[in-house]
C-alpha cells in the first residue's frame, strides 16, 4: 500500500511553502528520521524528515515548486516488502475495500428484512460513529488518512459495504467537517439572510489608479512578504494601539560599552548598543511586569520571563528571532546569541522555536540614521519598542545649555493590555537603566 508523504506545517503560521530540494529519488530506500527534502517557508529553510519507512515510489512535486499547500501529498512511499504499485484503478474501485464472501439471500417472507427489524437477530447498518465489538469499521487507508488529518472516525458516516468507512468518506469529512453531524431540524419559513462581516478592502490595480502599464517592474510577492503584509495589516487594523516617546541621554551607556568591549576583546565578543538595549528592556519588563503581558480572549497573560524579540531585516521582509529569558543573561551572552540569531535569520536557517513566542519586541533603525519612528505591534505581544539613532543634541541642565548624545525611543502599546500609565512606568524604568548602565548588573 502506498503511503502519502504530505507537505508538513513547519510552524503554526505556515500555510504553504516552496519545495526547495529533494534529498531522495525514485527507488531510494528511506527509514524514519532520514532527511528527504528541504522546504522554504515564509521564515526559514528547513529539512523534512521521513516519518514512515519504505521505498520512494514517486516524487509528486518537483524541486523549486512554489506555493505548495500544507498537507498536499508531495511523494509516495511503498512499504517494505510490498510489491510495486499496480496500474491505478478507477477512483471508485481504488477506494472500495476487498470483496467480502457472498451470503445466501433469505427467501421472501412476510417477516420484515433484517435491516428493518429491531428484535433479536437484527443487523442494521451502523450509523456514523457506531462501534462494533469496541472498534469503528474502516479500511486501513481510511484510518491512515484520518490519523494524518486529525479526523475522528467516530464522527464519519461510512458509505462502503455494511457501513464501512472508506477513503472517500474521510476526504469528504475533511472538506466538510460538519457534514457528519446530524442535521439540525430546520425552522419553517424562509431562512434569514446571513449577516456578512465586512471583508478586507480590495486593492485597486496600478492601472486603475492611473499608472500606465510598462512604466514599472513588478517583483512577485514571496511567502515571507505575503506573511508580513497579512500579519501587519491584521495587527494595525485589529489592535487598539498608541505610541509613547521619550528621549534618553546615552553618553554613560556608550562609555560603559567601551569598557565592556575592552574586557571582552580577548574572547572575540563585541557588545552593541542594541545588546544593551535588549538587556535594559528585559530588566525593565521584570520591574514593570504589567508591560510584559499579552491579551487573550480568556484574560491577560502575565509572562514569567522577558523573551525579547529583535527585528532583523532580511531580503523581502523581516523576522524577529528571540533572546529567551534575556533578564537572566549577561551582556556577553546576549551579544553572542544575538549575532548568531541575526546571521542565521539572514540565511533563513532559524528554527520555528527561535522566532515564535516572544513577549516583547525591539526594533532598532538607529544604524540607518532614523531619529524616531513607531512600529506595528507583533501580536500577541503587548508592546514593541522602536529605537532611533544616538546623536548630539542640545540639552538643558538646570539653567545651562549643554550638548549630549540623545536617543529617542517610542513604545507602541496594545491598549487592551498596556495602558498609558503602565507604558510610562516601563519607559521610566528603561530610561533609568540606560542613563545609569551600572544598574543593569545590580
Amino acid at each position: 500500500m502506498s503511503i502519502d508523504v504530505l507537505m508538513p506545517a513547519l510552524s503554526p503560521t505556515m500555510e504553504e511553502g516552496t519545495l526547495a530540494k529533494w534529498h531522495v529519488k525514485k527507488g531510494d530506500q528511506v527509514k524514519s528520521g532520514d532527511v528527504i527534502a528541504e522546504i522554504e517557508t515564509d521564515k526559514a529553510t528547513m529539512e523534512v524528515e521521513a516519518v514512515d519507512e519504505g521505498t520512494v515510489e514517486d516524487l509528486l512535486v518537483p524541486e523549486g515548486a512554489e506555493g505548495v499547500k500544507v498537507n498536499t501529498p508531495i511523494a509516495k512511499l511503498r512499504g517494505e516488502g510490498e510489491a510495486a504499485a499496480p496500474a491505478p484503478l478507477p477512483k471508485a474501485e481504488a477506494d472500495a475495500p476487498a470483496p467480502e464472501p457472498a451470503t445466501p439471500k433469505p427467501a421472501p417472507s412476510a417477516t420484515p428484512p433484517p435491516s428493518s427489524r429491531t428484535g433479536p437477530g437484527a443487523t442494521p447498518p451502523p450509523p456514523a460513529g457506531e462501534e462494533r465489538n469496541g472498534r469503528v469499521f474502516a479500511s486501513p487507508l481510511a484510518r491512515r488518512i484520518a490519523e494524518q488529518k486529525g479526523i475522528d472516525l467516530s464522527s464519519v458516516r461510512g458509505s462502503g459495504p455494511h457501513g464501512r468507512i472508506i477513503k472517500a468518506d474521510v476526504e469528504a469529512a475533511r472538506a466538510r467537517p460538519n457534514a457528519a453531524a446530524p442535521a439540525a431540524p430546520q425552522a419553517r419559513g424562509p431562512a434569514p439572510a446571513p449577516v456578512q462581516a465586512p471583508g478586507p478592502r480590495q486593492a485597486l490595480s496600478l492601472e486603475q489608479q492611473g499608472i500606465a502599464p510598462g512604466s514599472y517592474d513588478l517583483i512577485p510577492l514571496d511567502g515571507m512578504r505575503k506573511t508580513v503584509a497579512r500579519r501587519m495589516t491584521d495587527s494595525f487594523r485589529d489592535v487598539p494601539h498608541f505610541p509613547l516617546t521619550i528621549d534618553l541621554e546615552i553618553d554613560a551607556l556608550l562609555a560603559a560599552r567601551a569598557k565592556v568591549n575592552a574586557l571582552l576583546e580577548r574572547e572575540g565578543v563585541k557588545v552593541s548598543v542594541n545588546d544593551m538595549v535588549i538587556k535594559a528592556a528585559a530588566i525593565a519588563l521584570k520591574r514593570v511586569p504589567e508591560a510584559n503581558a499579552s491579551y487573550t480572549p480568556e484574560g491577560i497573560a502575565m509572562h514569567h520571563h522577558a523573551d525579547v524579540a529583535m527585528a532583523v531585516a532580511v531580503p523581502h521582509g523581516l523576522i524577529t528571532p528571540i533572546i529567551r529569558e534575556a533578564e537572566t543573561k549577561g551582556l556577553a551572552e546576549i551579544a553572542r546569541e544575538s549575532k548568531d540569531l541575526a546571521e542565521r535569520a539572514r540565511n533563513r536557517k532559524l528554527k520555528p522555536e527561535e522566532y515564535l513566542g516572544g513577549t516583547f519586541s525591539v526594533s532598532n533603525l538607529g544604524m540607518f540614521g532614523v531619529t524616531s519612528f513607531s512600529s506595528i505591534i507583533n501580536e500577541p505581544q503587548g508592546a514593541i519598542m522602536s529605537v532611533g539613532v544616538g546623536e548630539k543634541r542640545p540639552v538643558v541642565r538646570g539653567d545651562q545649555l549643554a550638548v549630549a548624545t540623545v536617543m529617542s525611543v517610542t513604545l507602541t502599546c496594545d491598549h487592551r493590555v498596556v495602558d498609558g500609565a503602565t507604558g510610562a512606568r516601563f519607559l521610566a524604568a528603561f530610561k533609568a537603566l540606560i542613563e545609569d548602565p551600572i544598574t543593569m548588573i545590580v
